[in-house]
């Protein structure tokens, strides 16, 4: 092992990961911890469903505004202090959250709330690579989503019992206090790197160590660790993982943060426990779908735009099943649906993993930004649409199958646009690999390759 590749993990690498995991998981506990308290804060704050809507669009947008700034941030002062700082911003939030009583002031805390939780997640897929062997990575930064996700677990069963056993501003005053603890426990445990040693240089391979396939990066001056946007934006690289987020987490956000309930419940006409039921099932299928693809992440690096494509392909053929017909589908179909919306999530985070890729460590977190941008511009456009679309249809809310049937058809737009900018940088990504000296061949000589070794093992 080169000494400049990340160092074997060890206790002290998992519990570094543990720390900033656990601030992942805080984090996404407020990012949903208002959705299970919808009808208190639309009591405490007197508000409507439609201006309830307001805060998953205000989190929404502060999340995805912030990440390419919280990338650049992070690349200059590291994981350790960003996670730290945004913990004690979220904090704040929550806090504030737990003791107004007006609309605007409430905003505000989602703001806050918005901008602590976009600095976790991309601080965390940093520390992976700095810390784990490159063979590893994939597989870590799917476990890193599947885990943080345990959030939503904490805010639907402890934080719910508290909010009505305790009352809002205890329930809010709680996860406030969690939040600082989390804070400390970062800057107690959290260390952005094993040595100085154990970092990447400038112009060395990035590709992950033991899949037999070095892509060379390009080289980077000195004073590249000033992070220049411009330079994370010429590669294409950084726009392939971009499409890739885009086109496969936008499907699965917009069912699952606010229509995928009302579609099932409204236009699929099963009830509200089998509603929930399929949201568990999505739960705990992201729990095997995540390993699986981050092994063959490591696996067949040089194919792993052929897995973003097959999930997009399942996910736009078994949308279509489910709404070409004019009749409700069985639970099984809707099963499926919620399967494959699953795996497409999971195949968003393989945009990280082209990130890690294709730019030199030192523009990392810039380019993790950027890559997060993606999924969560197009759910808000997603989102957006399908709503449009009910307004015009149905102005009254009182929503039929027809309704929801033409509304999330309205996806099509956003399959259309992440497709072809997903192909269009596969293209450019690969002349630019082909540049550096490694060409991928076509997937009939890799079929017959694998082939031949096995006839040969045999």
């Amino acid at each position: 092992m080169s000494p400049f590749q990340a160092p074997a993990p060890t206790r002290v690498a998992a519990t570094v990961w543990g720390a900033g995991l656990a601030a992942y998981i805080v984090a996404t506990t407020g990012r949903t911890s208002l959705g299970v308290a919808g009808l208190q804060a639309a009591e405490r704050f007197d508000i409507s469903a439609s201006v309830l809507s307001l805060f998953v669009v205000v989190q929404l947008a502060v999340y995805a505004a912030a990440q390419v700034p919280v990338g650049i941030v992070l690349d200059k002062v590291g994981s350790r202090k960003v996670i730290f700082t945004g913990a004690l911003i979220l904090s704040c939030g929550q806090l504030m959250l737990a003791f107004v009583d007006t609309l605007p002031l409430a905003l505000v805390a989602r703001v806050l709330v918005g901008l602590g939780d976009a600095t976790a997640f991309v601080s965390v897929l940093r520390l992976v690579p700095a810390w784990f062997p490159g063979q590893r990575v994939p597989l870590l930064t799917q476990m890193t989503g599947i885990v943080g996700q345990t959030g939503q677990i904490i805010s639907a069963v402890p934080f719910l019992a508290l909010l009505l056993g305790a009352g809002w501003t205890t329930a809010f005053a709680s996860l406030a206090a969690l939040g600082v603890f989390v804070a400390f426990l970062v800057l107690v445990v959290v260390r952005d790197h094993p040595t100085a040693r154990a970092t990447r240089r400038s112009g060395e391979s990035v590709q992950p160590v033991g899949t037999g396939v070095e892509v060379p990066a390009a080289p980077v001056p000195a004073e590249a660790t000033r992070v220049p946007i411009s330079a994370v934006l010429r590669e294409p690289g950084t726009w392939l993982g971009f499409f890739t987020h885009f086109v496969c987490l936008f499907p699965t956000n917009t069912f699952m943060l606010l229509w995928g309930v009302p579609f099932l419940t409204a236009g699929q006409g099963v009830s509200a426990a089998a509603a929930s039921s399929l949201l568990t099932l999505a739960a705990l299928t992201g729990v095997v779908t995540g390993p699986v693809t981050g092994f063959l992440q490591s696996r067949h690096p040089l194919r792993r735009s052929w897995l973003v494509l097959g999930a997009v392909a399942a996910t736009v053929v078994v949308w279509g099943t489910v709404l070409l017909p004019a009749s409700p589908r069985p639970m099984w179909q809707l099963a499926l649906l919620v399967i494959v919306l699953t795996v497409s999530a999971t195949a968003s985070n393989i945009g990280f993993d082209f990130a890690r890729t294709f730019v030199p460590s030192e523009r990392l977190g810039t380019a993790t930004g950027l890559v997060n941008v993606g999924g969560f511009v197009a759910s808000l456009v997603a989102i957006f649409l399908v709503g449009a679309v009910l307004d015009v249809v149905r102005p009254d809310g009182a929503y039929t199958l027809d309704d929801f049937r033409l509304a999330m058809s309205s996806q099509a737009l956003l399959w259309a646009v992440g497709l072809v900018g997903l192909l269009l940088c596969r293209r450019s990504t690969r002349r630019r690999m082909a540049d550096r000296g490694v060409v991928v061949p076509p997937v009939r000589e890799a079929v017959a390759r694998m082939r031949r070794r096995r006839s040969g093992a045999s």
